[in-house]
């Protein structure tokens, strides 16, 4: 007995959807068994970051780090979370354990390595500048640039609308912020703009 069209038609609708939903589900699960150890827990710190509960993202990216010690995303995670809640030589010692890490292990074209690189000399760099340690910030601003200044150019216009900050600070205006006011003689020196300062964001990459 032939099926009438109808039928059919339910029957091929039914399979198409069938074969999306099986392609979707092993999509999804292939992407998640091929995740390096650490990668779920980071991308949690980094929401709980991006939320401003730091203690949390501090804790999720020790796990990931449990898992994978030498985690590039949990490391940096990890250091900034430290940094935004004043654990200054804390964060100070992650992002130089990160440096190392990364100077000694990254291969040149390893294009995602490179630009944590320069954004951990970065972030370091924008410690040390809130520290008053002026100098350091700069040599950390400077190296940045040199290993990749596109990785630490700031926010992008979509950025710049979303956060309402169409002229916001970037490594290369702070370095040359600081370059002119060495310049100066040390009476004459204004090295913090807290208005200007405050729009430093933290680079991760």
């Amino acid at each position: 007995m032939n099926a009438s069209p109808q039928v059919l038609r339910r029957f091929i609708i039914l399979m198409a959807l069938l074969t999306f939903g099986m392609f979707t589900f092993w999509m999804v699960y292939g992407s998640y068994l091929e995740s390096p150890e650490g990668d779920y827990e980071v991308r949690e710190g980094d929401i709980l970051l991006g939320d401003r509960k730091y203690n949390e993202a501090i804790e999720r990216f020790d796990v990931a780090l449990e898992k994978s010690p030498n985690h590039r995303g949990a490391m940096m995670g990890k250091a900034i979370a430290l940094l935004q809640s004043e654990r200054f030589e804390e964060a100070e010692a992650e992002f130089t354990r990160l440096i190392a890490f990364l100077s000694e292990n990254v291969v040149p074209d390893d294009q995602t390595g490179i630009a944590v690189l320069a954004g951990a000399y970065a972030n370091r760099g924008i410690l040390r500048d809130r520290a008053g340690r002026y100098e350091d910030a700069l040599a950390d601003y400077a190296q940045s640039l040199k290993i990749d200044e596109e990785a630490v150019a700031g926010p992008d216009v979509i950025q710049k609308i979303l956060y309402g900050r169409p002229r916001p600070a970037t490594v290369r205006k702070r370095a040359e912020y600081l370059i002119k006011q060495f310049q100066l003689p040390e009476s004459e020196r204004l090295m913090r703009v807290p208005e200007l300062d405050a729009d430093q964001r933290m680079h991760k990459p």
